[in-house]
């Protein structure tokens, strides 16, 4: 008969066997580190093996021979961890996403028609800020689509890569701008581009901010990198904490490091909301600041252009809120951020502190002098 002891043990050494084999048999996470072009680019991991990666990511372990080729391969079952490859996305299977509506504010059209909170928008439809409109969207790895007042947009492209959670999507600008916070949680980048009438701009997980007009693009980014193609011999990379223009015949203007945040003083708060004064930014043509209702400035409620730095802004209503200032280059590149939180609006309270309704269901509000 067995004792304790000794069936304890071997227990514990079944189960420990049984733990390492599931661990074996679970397929190693996905390591993208982009994409370029019509490629998508993954970094070698432990084990893998190109049969193994054409499985994954193409469902047809024959597409080997392929991914052999395209990345001058001499050994198929030996890659050396970390090594870039280049799977293209011809080859992965795709399945259809959306993009849900978190935050409206003003005139906001999709396809023509007025849409609202929780909408949902997909591959093909089109969207249009009016001059007070500002939406955010939120694709389905959590990347953050922010697009301001007199924007116009398509959807070129919103789709995943099956089995991997990575999201293909192509915006195309045709007017106004938009400002993207990609995969924040860091779970990688199967294709993200925001296309222009002269540039088109490749993300690889980074906060970028792309803008196009009759005079051009400007594109800027906060964290990560981005790859520029502006005609036919216009190629960059633009790293964190720079920017680059493109002129209405598509050459580009240079990388440049962005200019950078104002140093915001206190704003005086006055009747018709809040002034602000700061030093010149040098190499500054113009300032732009924005209210948003969240710190991170991807809920817009409205925005400003002004020549010199001497500013102002105010709020819808009652409530903090985060005015985001910038200053815009000769290029019309925008540098860092500076954000500041101000109050809105004070209500009329009754003497229990609730705030007091009109007779159209709005709060009394109290004017400032």
């Amino acid at each position: 008969m067995m004792s304790p002891s000794l069936m304890l043990h071997r227990s514990l050494l079944a189960f420990m066997a049984g733990a390492l084999l599931a661990l074996a048999s679970t397929p190693a996470p996905a390591q993208p580190s982009g994409a370029r072009g019509g490629n998508f680019l993954y970094r070698a991991m432990p084990g893998d093996t190109l049969i193994e990666l054409a499985q994954r990511f193409t469902d047809n372990p024959a597409n080997w021979s392929t991914l052999q080729s395209l990345n001058s391969v001499q050994d198929p079952t030996r890659l050396s961890i970390g090594r870039e490859l280049k799977i293209p996305f011809s080859l992965i299977p795709e399945l259809p996403s959306q993009a849900q509506v978190s935050h409206i504010a003003g005139e906001v059209d999709a396809d023509g028609e007025s849409t609202g909170i929780k909408a949902v928008l997909a591959e093909g439809d089109s969207l249009r800020t009016g001059p007070d409109g500002f939406v955010t969207l939120v694709l389905a790895d959590r990347s953050v689509i922010s697009v301001p007042a007199g924007s116009s947009l398509r959807i070129e492209r919103l789709r995943v890569f099956k089995g991997t959670g990575l999201i293909d999507a192509i915006f195309d600008i045709r007017d106004g701008s938009l400002e993207s916070s990609v995969a924040p949680q860091d779970t990688g980048v199967g294709r993200f581009e925001i296309r222009t009438p002269v540039s088109i701009t490749g993300v690889r997980g980074t906060r970028l901010r792309v803008r196009a007009s009759a005079d051009g693009s400007q594109s800027e980014v906060l964290s990560g990198s981005a790859q520029l193609s502006a005609g036919p011999d216009g190629e960059a990379v633009v790293r964190q904490d720079q920017g680059a223009a493109v002129d209405a015949q598509g050459k580009l203007l240079g990388v440049r490091a962005l200019l950078p945040a104002p140093r915001l003083a206190p704003a005086v708060r006055g009747g018709q909301g809040w002034t602000l004064s700061f030093a010149p930014v040098p190499g500054a043509a113009s300032y732009l600041v924005r209210v948003a209702a969240n710190q991170a400035g991807t809920e817009l409620l409205s925005s400003r252009q002004f020549d010199s730095p001497e500013i102002s802004f105010s709020a819808p209503g009652p409530g903090t809120y985060y005015a985001v200032v910038r200053a815009i280059d000769s290029d019309g590149v925008m540098g860092k951020d500076a954000v500041q939180p101000f109050l809105g609006q004070s209500l009329l309270k009754t003497s229990d502190g609730s705030g007091i309704h009109s007779g159209y269901g709005q709060f009394v509000l109290l004017t400032d002098y």
